[in-house]
């Protein structure tokens, strides 16, 4: 597929910013090993994206041996430590998909090293009926993206094939449309005290519009039979049937049995900018200007929301300043519509003010929820909302290469030709 040209958004004192603060992160995580796990959300595959982007940013060979380094350790962690769950973001397919993305497709001639792990996700596929969660994080599409980044390998359709099977299986057909039901026993404890007799997901990490971006890249890939291509089709209608008024924000984060929607905060993991952009990938993916149009429309009442009342407290990319503002640069990217560009460079500035040199992972800290309700300020070096993450939204700004790390956001829309 041809792709268009990947454009800095970046320049000037903004950019040489964003620099500095890649550069520190770096250097953090060089100096101490702050990384105990091999998991592409916080552990050694998240920090191998982020050593490998930067190598081709530097040109340098220390980060190019970095990240390898990295990669191995997650390897060698997946090998050597305890079971891993199958789960995309915390499991052994988000270390397989880090090795395959930073391969760089399959070489003639070669041992296919991940064809273990194909295997694997193909038994745990095999389960009738499925029993665990659809969403993105840790179920069905996870494993679907997992194998998106296998193909063309005949073991990777087979999966996507048995992924789309479970979803339909799973699917719950109204009169709007299709959509998918999280049970109580699937919520954790914060979420289970909220909705305590479980709830319809409206965000990307744990929801619907994570399964619509897999459904039309399934589509696009020619992998989906009629029943398939129906439930895209249906699926995107219950979705755009949930949005709010015409002013301000569109969704809610969930809805469901005793709960009052409230509307998301401005996140990739839930809300408003998170679902814009799946749907604009998803409607370049199954060629539908009528999705486009949908996705724009709420892409600028998303770039309209203020700072104040986005709900944003840190930089991260699952719900914080510089997550956004990189949903917003992939848009400006796929569109080179300026409302775009403005915002995301809004979101890159206020990113960078929450810096603070010195403290947490090259200036940056997590503002976390514990397990007992409060939240305070932590050093996360992860790739989902910590300072791997965050260095590379900041990349993705300042340099000329597309970052195709965000397919496993589900957000990697065609940049304009």
């Amino acid at each position: 597929m041809n792709r268009g040209p990947w454009v800095p958004l970046l320049a000037g004192d903004l950019a040489l910013a964003a620099r500095q603060a890649v550069l520190d992160i770096a250097a953090d995580f060089g100096s101490q090993d702050r990384i105990r796990n091999a998991s592409l959300a916080d552990g050694h595959a998240g920090q191998a994206l982020f050593y490998d982007y930067l190598a081709r940013f530097t040109g340098e060979g220390k980060h190019a041996e970095l990240a390898a380094r990295s990669l191995d350790a997650a390897i060698d962690a997946l090998s050597e430590g305890p079971p891993m769950h199958p789960g995309l973001y915390g499991g052994f397919t988000g270390v397989a998909w880090t090795a395959e993305h930073l391969a760089e497709g399959p070489e003639e001639d070669s041992e296919d090293a991940g064809a273990e792990i194909d295997e694997a996700v193909q038994a745990v596929l095999a389960q009738r009926p499925w029993g665990e969660t659809y969403d993105l994080i840790r179920g069905l599409v996870g494993l679907g993206v997992y194998a998106l980044e296998r193909l063309p390998r005949p073991a990777a359709r087979a999966c996507l094939t048995e992924v789309v099977a479970h979803l339909l299986e799973l699917a719950e057909i109204g009169p709007v449309g299709a959509t998918w039901f999280t049970p109580p026993d699937h919520l954790g404890p914060w979420a289970l005290s909220v909705c305590p007799q479980g709830r319809y997901d409206l965000g990307v990490a744990h929801g619907v519009p994570g399964v619509i971006a897999l459904l039309a890249d399934s589509y696009r890939l020619d992998l989906l039979d009629d029943a398939g291509v129906a439930l895209l089709e249906t699926a995107v209608g219950w979705l755009l049937a949930q949005k709010r008024g015409t002013a301000g924000p569109c969704f809610a984060s969930w809805i469901g049995p005793g709960i009052e929607p409230q509307a998301a905060r401005l996140a990739w993991c839930y809300g408003d900018a998170g679902i814009a952009a799946t749907l604009l990938y998803a409607a370049r993916a199954a060629a539908r200007p009528d999705w486009e149009a949908a996705a724009l429309e709420i892409a600028a009442r998303a770039a309209a929301r203020s700072i104040a009342e986005s709900g944003v407290a840190d930089a991260g990319l699952c719900h914080g300043a510089l997550g956004l503002a990189h949903l917003f640069n992939r848009i400006h990217q796929a569109t080179r519509d300026d409302r775009f560009a403005a915002a995301a460079r809004v979101w890159y500035e206020h990113g960078l003010r929450l810096r603070r040199p010195g403290q947490g992972i090259g200036g940056f800290q997590v503002w976390e929820r514990r397990a007992d309700g409060s939240s305070a300020w932590s050093e996360d070096p992860g790739f989902l909302v910590g300072a791997a993450g965050i260095g590379l939204a900041l990349l993705a700004a300042i340099a000329d290469q597309e970052p195709l790390w965000d397919r496993v956001l589900l957000v990697a829309t065609l940049p304009l030709c």
